[in-house]
């Protein structure tokens, strides 16, 4: 993967970002805006975009300092004319466990006592539908919890997705360490065109910043 896949994409190019944090995955965010079409947000950072919209999201991970900042790149997204896309059901459970007990609720219904964890699958077969009309699919983050069995689907349908795609012709790159685990447990990584095992040299290069190795590479 080089500077070119964000500098000069083949169009639509859809990035999905997930994982747990909205801070942590800040100037990634702000870079994608600036070179998507859509960005999908996805995983636990999805519910602090949620209540900064005024939902329920009973005890899912929120980041509480960072909701006028999620509202910002709402904003953003609109003025450039990026689709951002957020989860609309979610698979929540009382504890996060292998035998948890498991619903699925409008994303912004999450009853007190229950945290969302995993995309829902009215979010999975919406999101399928958008990807399958992308050239280019960037992919950082995983959409739940999928290592364990009742919060695994999200993410693996995602991989499953982009996997059907690259033969089609789609340039399909997954970076990032859980996105990179999640692909290689759903026994896809060699059907997508390029998985970067450098998490955060993938995160940088995703953040737009130049790097030496890339540098010397994209010189030669």
């Amino acid at each position: 993967m080089n500077n070119a896949v964000l500098e000069a994409p083949l169009r639509p190019l859809i990035a999905i970002v997930g994982g747990s944090k909205v801070s942590t995955k800040l100037p990634v965010l702000e870079s994608l805006m600036a070179s998507s079409d859509t960005v999908i947000v996805g995983g636990a950072m999805a519910f602090t975009f949620v209540k900064a919209m005024g939902g329920q999201v009973g005890n899912s991970l929120v980041e509480d300092e960072q909701l006028d900042l999620a509202i910002q790149l709402m904003e953003t997204a609109k003025q450039k004319g990026v689709k951002l896309l957020l989860p609309t059901d979610a698979v929540v459970a009382s504890t996060v466990s292998a035998d948890a007990s498991t619903n699925v609720v409008p994303v912004n219904a999450v009853p007190d006592g229950q945290m969302g964890l995993d995309i829902g699958p009215d979010t999975v077969a919406q999101w399928e539908a958008v990807l399958r009309n992308a050239k280019t699919i960037l992919w950082n983050g995983p959409m739940g919890v999928f290592e364990m069995a009742p919060f695994a689907n999200g993410t693996f349908a995602i991989a499953q997705t982009m996997a059907d795609l690259t033969p089609t012709g789609v340039t399909t790159i997954v970076g990032g360490g859980d996105s990179v685990a999640a692909v290689g447990q759903a026994g896809l990584k060699l059907k997508m065109s390029h998985v970067s095992t450098g998490g955060g040299a993938s995160l940088e290069l995703l953040e737009g910043k130049v790097l030496p190795g890339v540098a010397a590479l994209d010189d030669a």
